[in-house]
């Protein structure tokens, strides 16, 4: 064997055990949820420590946040099946009209009890804060989105 082919293989060796090692680690962490989760977290600490909450504040401010993930954890229960339901009815000679409504008015359900959680939670959020802690908090998200904002 060559030493460019040598070079090679231990290269491509390497590039496997590393994307072998990534897999596993994100699988290990609960994948993309448990990621989002993290990347979520991270941005509303950043945010408090701008608006300089107290912690008190902060532990009220967390007991929403996780009301919301586990609203929206259980929002994604089942999805699979509920992605099978749709593609059975797609895959009919003739769709239902029936079946396709009850299936879009459940998850219209579903849809609405999240943004009910998370209307409570930004209620939540609101009563906690003072206005300067409000008006921080604001500035912020207007700064981190300037651009999907029109800014």
């Amino acid at each position: 064997m060559s030493r460019r082919t040598k070079i090679g293989v231990t290269v491509a060796v390497a590039v496997v055990l590393l994307a072998g090692a990534t897999a596993f680690a994100v699988s290990a962490h609960g994948g993309r949820p448990a990621i989002m989760k993290r990347v979520a977290t991270a941005v509303i600490d950043d945010a408090l420590d701008a608006a300089t909450v107290t912690q008190g504040q902060r532990a009220t401010i967390y007991a929403a946040r996780d009301r919301v993930f586990a609203a929206v954890e259980e929002a994604r229960k089942n999805r699979g099946a509920r992605i099978e339901e749709v593609l059975a009815l797609f895959e009919a000679d003739s769709i239902d009209p029936a079946q396709a409504d009850a299936l879009r008015t459940l998850r219209e359900q579903q849809h609405q009890q999240v943004a009910d959680v998370i209307q409570q939670a930004v209620i939540e959020v609101h009563d906690v804060l003072s206005p300067a802690q409000r008006k921080a908090l604001a500035d912020y998200v207007r700064a981190r989105h300037a651009r999907h904002l029109g800014g």
